[in-house]
């Protein structure tokens, strides 16, 4: 079972209290497909402009992901500058180029219709819905959001919740959306509008998994060294779709299952600038790490 993720495919600038790195490539999208791509087969729907380097384009089509719903138009592509101060929970926008972001129009390839798990990425709810009303009975279906959205576009996100198994948001969001401070009730309040399921983030402290059956609580992998956590939220979803459509399995024990999985793709994105981890990452270090996690965890 093939994955198709609909997102951004960015040109990044970065600072952390630990370096600087200009013109990096970035996007949600990006993340996700690089931690998915570990699993199993994915396919990007994206939209870049002429200035996008092609030696980007060639470390996706090596790492075997699909780009027939990938396009080169001309103008410029999106980029995002930004700084992270010691917290590292928190990014700080410098700068925001929409540039052909501004007319991104996701249209699925035919061929990529009937792709049973589905990935929208932070976006227009409406260009998600748009994205949903293309596809043919999906399998599962995963979403996430942001402040600006719950802000500007509440309603076609509410009615986007209705149509996804798994709605993934951070603890501000999830506290914003419901207008709860506690995250259980704010989970719980989520949930009631329409998702299966929902996952709030919360970056070094782990994420809370709840749905209608079940609650899960899982840390997040300990690190001692930390570069970058651009992109962090998004290699998650990554490690947790791959695992599940690699699985073809969606009960709520592999949905936990893959939980951890996320934890500890997003851990080996966090270890360096932009996607370098990532495009250097091997199966059989996941699977180092996810025993060093099983242990540290069992009480």
């Amino acid at each position: 079972m093939s994955i198709l993720v609909v997102g951004t495919v960015a040109i990044d600038s970065i600072e952390t209290p630990f370096g600087k790195r200009d013109n990096v490539l970035g996007g949600s999208a990006t993340y996700f497909s690089l931690a998915a791509s570990l699993f199993n087969k994915v396919h990007v729907v994206a939209t870049v402009g002429e200035d996008f380097p092609k030696r980007y384009i060639r470390l996706l089509e090596d790492k075997g992901i699909g780009l027939e719903g990938f396009h080169v138009i001309k103008g410029k592509t999106f980029r995002w500058e930004g700084k992270y101060e010691y917290d590292l929970n928190v990014a700080h926008t410098l700068k925001t180029h929409l540039n052909v972001l501004k007319i991104f129009d996701p249209v699925i390839p035919p061929d990529l219709r009937k792709t049973d798990f589905i990935f929208l990425a932070n976006t227009d709810p409406e260009l998600q819905l748009k994205v949903l009303e293309q596809m043919r009975g999906p399998s599962f279906v995963a979403c996430d959001s942001m402040n600006y959205w719950i802000t500007h576009k509440k309603k076609p996100l509410e009615r986007l919740l209705g149509k996804v198994n798994l709605f993934l948001l951070n603890d501000s969001e999830a506290r914003q959306l419901s207008g709860e401070a506690n995250l259980m009730k704010a989970a719980r309040l989520i949930v009631s509008k329409g998702p299966k399921a929902v996952i709030i983030k919360k970056g070094e402290h782990g994420a809370l998994y709840l749905s209608k059956r079940s609650c899960f609580l899982t840390p997040a992998y300990l690190l001692e060294t930390i570069y970058d956590p651009t992109g962090a939220g998004d290699t998650f979803a990554g490690g947790m779709m791959g695992f599940l459509s690699r699985a073809k399995r969606t009960d709520e024990a592999t949905i936990k299952k893959s939980i951890i999985y996320g934890s500890i793709l997003a851990s080996f994105a966090v270890e360096d600038f932009s996607i370098k981890r990532l495009a250097r990452l091997t199966m059989p270090e996941v699977r180092s790490r996810y025993d060093i996690f099983r242990r540290i965890t069992k009480y």
